[in-house]
C-alpha cells in the first residue's frame, strides 16, 4: 500500500554520546574562578556547561547567578551568549550534573569547579566510575591550577584541613594531592614572577607530578583545546601518550623538590602477564601496601597509570588507579609489536626497584598457577 501524506510519519530517537567531565582544581587564589569566567565570557565557539562551587573563590559572576535560597542545592542554569552554561552548586556538582542532562543537546562539554581546599580524587571517582552516570557523562580529565608566586610557599606548608592521607599514614598537604592528581597542570600567574621563581616553581611541580602536561599563563588564558578532550580516562591512543609521558618523567627524575616523600616513578617490564597476576600486582599496591616495603618507608598510591599487555589477549589494556580505586578498559587501538608492561606511578614512598620486584613476583605467580 502506497504512504499517504496523512500518515504521521516515523520518529527517529535523537542519539546522544557520553558527554565528557574536566575537573577543574586548584590552591585557594590561584585561578580556578578567573578560568571559568574567561570560558564563560569569551567567544570561543564552543559550547561548555561550567558548574562553579559556590564555596570557591567568589566573583561578580559567580554570585550573579547563584539562584538556591535556605542552603538548597542550586539547579536552575543561566544560558549565556556564547553558548555557555553556567549553574553555581554547594555539594560535590553530581546532583547538578544529573539536572543539566535534562539539557542535553545545549553543550558538548562539562567543566566542574572544585573548592580550593578540595582533594579532586574522590569526586574524580564518582565521574569516573559510577554506573548510573557512565551512559550520560565520562571523566575526560583534571586541569590543576597552580599560583605561580604563592605555589612553592603552598605546597610547603601544613595541610590547612589536616586532612588525613587515604592510607592513613599521616596528612598530606592539599596542593600536594591537587597537583599529583593532575592529568594537565595550569601555572598560572607567570607575569608575577621571575625567570628562577618560575623554574624553581616548575620543578617542584615536575618532582611531584612528572606525567602531567603543564602550560604557562597570564589570567589563566589558555588554549581550550589543550584542557578540553584529553581522554585522560579512556584508551584511545593512550599507549603512545603513555610512552611521551614515562619519557618526560625520567627526564625530570633527579629533580629535588620540597616535599620528596611525593614522586613519580615509572616501570617498563617487556613481557605480557595473566590478567590474575596484574590484579594480584594492583591489590598489593592499593589495599596491601603495608606488606610492599616493611622495612622502609610506608607506600601509597595516589595516581597510577598504566598500559598493560595481557598473555591470550590481541590487544593491551588501559589501566587507571586513583587512591584504592582502580579499573581496567581494552584499548580499541594499533596492537604493540613486543609484548610490555609501562606504568607510571605518583605516590608517597615510591621505590622503583621495590616496584619491579612486586610486579616480578606477582607476574611469575600468575605464570605458576595458569
Amino acid at each position: 500500500m502506497d504512504s499517504s501524506d496523512d500518515e504521521v510519519p516515523e520518529l527517529v530517537p535523537a542519539i546522544f554520546r557520553p558527554v565528557p567531565v574536566t575537573i577543574i582544581t586548584g590552591y585557594l587564589g590561584a585561578g580556578k574562578t578567573t578560568l571559568l569566567n574567561y570560558i564563560l565570557t569569551e567567544q570561543h565557539e564552543k559550547k561548555i556547561a561550567v558548574i562553579l562551587n559556590e564555596f570557591g573563590e567568589g566573583s561578580a559572576l559567580e554570585r550573579s547567578v547563584a539562584v538556591g535560597q535556605g542552603g538548597n542545592l542550586y539547579e536552575e542554569w543561566l544560558e549565556l551568549r556564547n553558548g555557555c552554561l553556567c549553574c553555581s552548586v554547594k555539594d560535590n556538582g553530581v546532583k547538578a550534573i544529573e539536572n543539566l542532562m535534562t539539557k542535553r543537546g545545549k553543550f558538548d562539554y562539562i567543566l566542574l569547579e572544585t573548592t580550593g581546599l578540595a582533594d579532586p580524587g574522590p569526586i574524580a571517582s564518582i565521574f569516573w566510575l559510577d554506573k548510573d552516570l557512565g551512559s550520560d557523562i565520562f571523566l575526560d580529565g583534571i586541569v590543576t591550577v597552580v599560583d605561580s608566586k604563592h605555589g612553592l610557599k603552598q605546597l610547603g606548608t601544613k595541610s590547612q584541613l589536616e586532612m588525613p592521607s587515604e592510607d592513613g599514614k599521616g596528612s598530606l598537604n592539599e596542593a600536594v594531592r591537587q597537583i599529583a592528581l593532575a592529568d594537565m597542570i595550569i601555572v598560572n600567574k607567570v607575569d608575577l614572577v621571575d625567570n628562577e621563581h618560575l623554574a624553581e616553581l616548575k620543578n617542584e611541580i615536575r618532582g611531584i607530578n612528572g606525567a602531567a602536561e603543564l602550560v604557562e599563563t597570564t589570567l589563566c588564558r589558555v588554549d581550550l583545546d589543550l584542557i578540553l578532550d584529553q581522554q585522560a580516562y579512556t584508551g584511545t591512543q593512550q599507549h603512545h601518550r603513555l610512552q611521551k609521558l614515562m619519557e618526560d618523567v625520567e627526564a625530570h627524575r633527579n629533580i629535588e623538590h620540597i616535599d620528596k616523600a611525593v614522586m613519580t616513578v615509572t616501570l617498563n617490564v617487556p613481557r605480557a602477564v595473566t590478567r590474575p597476576a596484574l590484579d594480584l600486582f594492583v591489590q598489593k599496591l592499593l589495599w596491601e601496601s603495608e606488606s610492599v616495603n616493611s622495612s622502609g618507608p610506608p607506600l601509597s598510591i595516589i595516581r597510577l597509570k598504566g598500559i598493560v599487555s595481557l598473555r591470550h589477549e590481541d590487544r593491551p589494556i588501559m589501566l587507571q588507579a586513583v587512591y584504592d580505586t582502580y579499573d581496567v578498559e581494552p584499548i580499541l587501538a594499533d596492537v604493540w609489536d613486543s609484548p610490555s608492561c609501562r606504568f607510571i606511578f605518583i605516590g608517597r614512598g615510591l621505590r622503583k626497584q621495590i616496584l619491579e620486584d612486586l610486579f616480578i613476583r606477582c607476574a611469575n605467580h600468575g605464570d605458576s598457577s595458569s
